[in-house]
Formats: C-alpha cells, sequence, structure tokens
C-alpha cells in the first residue's frame, strides 16, 4: 500500500522548488508514466520495498540540503534537482517477482517477493537520469555532471582508469555533495 504521505512531500517540495521550463512535464510523466513513487531504489539493498526509491530521494535531498545551508553555495532549486531526480534511472527498472526460498523452520521451499532489474533502456546509471531530465527540462552543468557522477567510484565506468570522474569532482564541488548525501542515506540512514 502506498504511504501518501511520501509522495505528497516529494510533490510539495518539487512543486515549491523546481520552476524552470518544462518542470511540469517531467513530473506528469513521472507521475502518470512511470513507477517512481512505488519503485524499489535497489534490488535487495537499501530501500528493496515500494516506494524506497522517493523515500531515497528524500532521504538525499535532506542531507544534500543540510550540507548547502552550510555555505548556501547552491540554489534550492539545483538542490531540489539533483537530490530528488538523481536516480530517475530507476524508475521502470525494476520488477517484482518471486523467487524460492527454503524456510528454515519447516525446511520447505516457499515463493517469496523480490525484485528483478528488467531495464527496457540500458544506458548507464548517472546518464541516464541525465538524459531522461533533459527530455524535458534543462540541467545546468553542474546539475548535469552533479547527477552523471553521484555514483562516484561505485559507477561501472569509473573503473575504467580514467580521470573524468577525478575531474568532475575537481571541477564542480556539487557533485561531491550530492555523492556523500547519496552514500550517507543509502549507507547510514537506510540499513
Amino acid at each position: 500500500m502506498i504511504n501518501s504521505e511520501n509522495k505528497e512531500r516529494f510533490l510539495n517540495i518539487y512543486e515549491q522548488y523546481i520552476k524552470r521550463q518544462g518542470a511540469d512535464r517531467l513530473l506528469e510523466w513521472m507521475d502518470n508514466r512511470t513507477d517512481f513513487f512505488t519503485a524499489p531504489a535497489s534490488t535487495r539493498y537499501h530501500g528493496a520495498f515500494s516506494e524506497g526509491l522517493v523515500i531515497h530521494s528524500l532521504n538525499v535531498y535532506d542531507i544534500l540540503k543540510k550540507r548547502n545551508d552550510q555555505d548556501n553555495a547552491h540554489s534550492d532549486e539545483t538542490i531540489a534537482v539533483v537530490s530528488l531526480l538523481h536516480d530517475l534511472c530507476k524508475a521502470n527498472f525494476y520488477k517484482e517477482t518471486t523467487r524460492n526460498v527454503k524456510n528454515d523452520i519447516t525446511g520447505q521451499w516457499e515463493k517469496v517477493p523480490y525484485y528483478s532489474i528488467d531495464d527496457p533502456y540500458p544506458y548507464g546509471h548517472g546518464e541516464k537520469s541525465v538524459y531522461l531530465i533533459e527530455r524535458f527540462m534543462r540541467l545546468s552543468p553542474e546539475e548535469a555532471i552533479a547527477i552523471r557522477w553521484h555514483m562516484g567510484g561505485f559507477d561501472d565506468s569509473a573503473h575504467s582508469g580514467g580521470f573524468n570522474i577525478g575531474n568532475a569532482f575537481n571541477k564542480y564541488p556539487l557533485a561531491v555533495k550530492l555523492h556523500l548525501s547519496d552514500l550517507e542515506a543509502t549507507y547510514l540512514l537506510e540499513t
């Protein structure tokens, strides 16, 4: 069952701060054409339950907003955009299914629900979020870079040995702040 409080809070923050052209069309698409507000945040780690994605996005927002309140380096709109939308790539990404698990008490095999990945558009993680957002509204270069590299060293392309992630973090402090906020939400708040 959906907890309308999570969706309501997300919508309130989004509509209060994100005012740029196309923001309304992006939100309409998210609400009517995706499972963003009911999707999990992962298959078995943080937020592996219905609404995990919206809860994770709100947690990242809260953490990033506190970081930004210390120096006010970024606008409220930018903070809302990058935190609420950094994992847009996970909309329509997970499929609820079942698997067989042996019950330790009864010794019987039982079907239990779990999420599997069914990516209709395998474009990468952060870059897919940037692509989906920019189908509706423009991002600043710093916002795009922050969303693109929010996974930090966990991003598959960071393993290639290139300098892109380091260059991004050196040039755009918002990318570092979003990455740290995502890590804190995932590993400290949502465990």
